[in-house]
């Protein structure tokens, strides 16, 4: 990696690092080795699709099956070693930045792949906006640690002006020319990854992000990695810097989605049942497409959720204000109290329904049908949720204010294994 140039601001600082990518001719296809990101596949549906898509997907490695965590971390080292023995996966020839374009229809998103310098300047520069789980944190660090590799990058958003010499200059420049690869994988998305070499388009964007502040979109679990992982080693070395995706939304705006609850053993009956007179629930008879605008609309004027698993859906909204004012904690700003996510959690869930967030009672799930059709399945109980706004996000992480963990699902998300950092190649 290499790590000269002008000298940065208190800003980012975004290296050149040598990617590994996967060999075309070695597989079956760049699409059928590919996987949405670790948090985001549906177990254990999802990870078995994946698993027998390519006998080469990623999915081996970011969610590697074995019976102990330690045997798992090694399983992926052991796999990620002999994929690169066998030519599976190769590294590019000298270090580069990569541009990378997602496209869908009408829907357009283009930002620069690199290697995040993670010296202290970057923890007050990278906003985070959710909490974490330590146990989520731990195991993502230990897999880093046995596989030396950082897996899969990291979301991170920034604003320009829509400067005309900055980095948006080098990556439309960029696009003008064939790319490394391109793929359309089965969620309709193409998917397009070029280098960048050239010392001055890299002398540009390095300018450009010196002084840039980012908020991570998606990815919290690993940015607490990275610096956990940081701290572990001696500076500088090659854990000094975390591989991320970054976007500048004021040229290519990002979509916020909710990530849906799933309450393992809660039957809805006893999830309605609970709520007495505290909040209003309505049935409501009518597909998920209209349940979800109901949502929307009693969303706006104050915390609404959608419960599911039972064959319909239910609408519970205005909540007890007296319940509000004792449950939800004092000492945060309005923004905060009044989120859905802290309603949630601690009013619905600490409270009310009484469950530990812990994997065995609740699991986090992005696809809205997944979490209906899991919980109809297990007799459970799904709580669909409405995106926050993404400014409501930025103040609050600008202010150094957390949103409960999970809040906020910013996307579309990079494709896992289209690009890899070795950490032993830098």
């Amino acid at each position: 990696m290499n790590s000269e140039g002008p000298a940065a601001k208190d800003g980012l600082r975004l290296l050149p690092f040598r990617g590994l990518r996967y060999v075309p001719d070695r597989v079956g296809s760049l699409a059928a080795v590919t996987s949405p990101p670790y948090d985001v596949v549906v177990r254990p549906d999802g990870l078995h699709h994946l698993e027998s898509a390519d006998p080469y997907n990623i999915v081996r490695l970011i969610l590697p099956q074995a019976n102990s965590a330690g045997a798992r971390h090694q399983q992926a080292a052991d796999t990620l070693a002999r994929w690169l023995d066998e030519g599976i996966l190769a590294p590019d020839p000298e270090p580069a930045l990569y541009v990378y374009e997602q496209r869908q229809g009408d829907l357009l998103q283009r930002g620069v792949i690199g290697a995040l310098a993670l010296s202290e300047p970057a923890e007050g520069v990278v906003l985070p906006h959710e909490d974490v789980m330590p146990d989520i944190v731990a195991d993502r660090a230990a897999l880093m640690r046995t596989t030396d590799a950082n897996l899969e990058p990291l979301l991170l958003t920034y604003r320009s002006m829509g400067d005309a010499d900055g980095a948006g200059a080098v990556i439309e420049r960029t696009v003008l020319r064939p790319p490394l690869l391109a793929t359309t994988t089965e969620d309709g998305f193409s998917h397009r990854l070029w280098s960048v070499t050239d010392p001055g388009d890299l002398a540009q964007i390095h300018a450009d992000l010196a002084d840039r502040q980012a908020l991570i979109a998606d990815g919290h679990h690993r940015w607490a990695t990275y610096l956990r992982l940081r701290s572990e080693h001696p500076s500088p070395s090659p854990w000094s810097y975390g591989l991320v995706l970054l976007i500048d939304t004021a040229r290519y705006p990002l979509q916020v989605r909710a990530i849906h609850r799933l309450l393992h053993r809660l039957p809805v009956s006893e999830a309605l049942a609970a709520l007495g007179g505290s909040f209003r629930a309505k049935r409501l008879e009518v597909p998920l497409p209209q349940a979800l605008e109901a949502l929307a609309d009693a969303a706006a004027d104050g915390n609404a959720f959608l419960l599911a698993g039972d064959g319909s859906f239910h609408l519970v909204d205005r909540p007890d204000p007296e319940l509000l004012s004792r449950t939800v904690p004092a000492d945060r700003p309005e923004a905060w109290r009044t989120l859905d996510a802290t309603v949630l959690h601690s009013t619905l869930l600490d409270t009310i329904w009484r469950i530990p967030d812990t994997p065995e009672h609740i699991a986090y799930i992005h696809a809205t049908d997944a979490a209906v059709e899991q919980a109809e399945r297990n007799n459970s109980t799904a709580v669909l949720m409405h995106p926050v706004r993404e400014e409501v996000v930025r103040d609050l992480a600008r202010e150094g204010v957390t949103m409960p963990r999970k809040s906020t699902s910013f996307g579309p998300k990079p494709a896992t294994g289209l690009v890899l950092r070795s950490l032993t190649l830098d």
